[in-house]
């Protein structure tokens, strides 16, 4: 078996999308998933299966979300090692920094560099991004709420088709702690 976590980008944020935990963590089970945990109320949920192919595994979970909350919302599937990975190579002293000026956000491909070659991390500066597998670093002194790099980031035309969910650092943690095996 191998543990998963599935990350939903959008819901319960400003009274929309309302995904209830307890509905989540019923509907992953009654899937088949075993071991199911949520973690906030932000779309984080972690769950052991064989299946094995996290691109499937997405639209699977998707595709029951859809039917049973009468949405669309997208899901990203990471194994535990991944996230282990995203956490280790992080590119910034995560250790000396205030958890809510680092947060990572998951992609649902790789990014080319030309994808982001729009955004001149020196105009934003003293925030700064790095991009990782599948992943992209965001230091942002002042927080995401006052980030402005945070949005240039996230404009459509960057990203066509790529599905991206952004997590803290104290949630990037907390998800490699409940992945672990």
């Amino acid at each position: 078996m191998t543990i998963y976590a599935v990350l939903l980008r959008g819901i319960n944020v400003g009274g929309h999308k309302k995904v209830p935990m307890a509905e989540l963590r019923s509907l992953l089970s009654d899937m088949g998933f075993a071991g199911v945990r949520t973690h906030l109320q932000s779309g984080n949920a972690v769950f052991d299966s064989d299946h094995g192919d996290e691109d499937s595994l997405a639209a699977d979970i998707s595709t029951a979300l859809a039917e049973h909350f009468g949405f669309a919302m997208d899901v990203l599937v990471r194994n535990g090692d991944y996230l282990r990975a995203v956490a280790d190579a992080c590119p910034y002293p995560a250790d000396e920094l205030e958890p809510k000026q680092l947060h990572v956000t998951y992609f649902s491909e790789h990014v080319r560099p030309e994808q982001l070659a729009s955004v001149d991390p020196l105009a934003y500066a003293p925030e700064d991004y790095k991009v990782g597998d599948r992943a992209l670093y965001l230091y942002a002194p002042d927080g995401l709420g006052r980030s402005k790099l945070a949005p240039a980031l996230a404009r459509p035309s960057l990203m066509k088709g790529v599905i991206a969910t952004s997590r803290n650092w104290n949630t990037v943690l907390k998800l490699v702690e409940l992945t672990r095996a």
